[in-house]
């Protein structure tokens, strides 16, 4: 990504920044295995300036943008297939790396896998129904979450057992101080 140094001529510098990116095609259905949480805010009055200020921003940053700009992202409906083109369209200035990040944050959360194992329908930015979701795409969403669910439980029960051995070994420490000091008063 790169950083403006002057601010005379920040045009040229997001142009040479979107056209080192290379373009490559963003699915609707489940990317990453992040969840998808914004933490900072951006100005969203007008796209062109939005999307000028893409260049310095978070993949985080921005999906905060696009949940408050686009319905779509607010209400966590499966996006359609080619979402990118769309917000490309919208907001032209935009990193394209940063944002294949941002999707891919959105995609890969809890909230939206649920929403895509459930769905019948995508949804272009606005909000509009457009093409079905694919029982494909609804058993990658399912197959995504249950993966997730199968880590987090394997989690927990190392966790569960890291304690219970700490604990196990607390006691067996305990009772051999207590063997110590009864064999030490003799």
């Amino acid at each position: 990504m790169n950083t403006i140094s002057t601010a005379a001529e920040p045009s040229q510098a997001t142009e040479d920044s979107t056209a080192n990116a290379a373009p490559a095609p963003v699915e609707g259905a489940a990317g990453a295995d992040q969840a998808a949480s914004g933490d900072t805010s951006a100005d969203t009055a007008s796209a062109p300036a939005a999307g000028a200020s893409a260049d310095a921003q978070s993949p985080r940053a921005l999906l905060k943008q696009l949940q408050q700009q686009f319905k779509a992202f607010r209400d966590c409906l499966p996006l359609a297939i080619g979402i990118d083109k769309q917000v490309l369209a919208r907001m032209p200035n935009l990193n394209r790396k940063v944002m294949r990040a941002a999707l891919g944050i959105h995609t890969g959360s809890m909230r939206y896998l649920r929403a895509m194992e459930k769905a019948t329908v995508r949804f272009d930015l606005d909000g509009n129904p457009g093409a079905e979701v694919t029982d494909t795409h609804r058993l990658h969403a399912k197959e995504l979450l249950q993966q997730r669910f199968k880590k987090e439980a394997e989690r927990k029960k190392a966790e569960r057992d890291a304690a219970v051995q700490a604990e196990a070994d607390r006691k067996r420490q305990e009772k051999l101080q207590q063997l110590a000091s009864k064999f030490a008063k003799r």
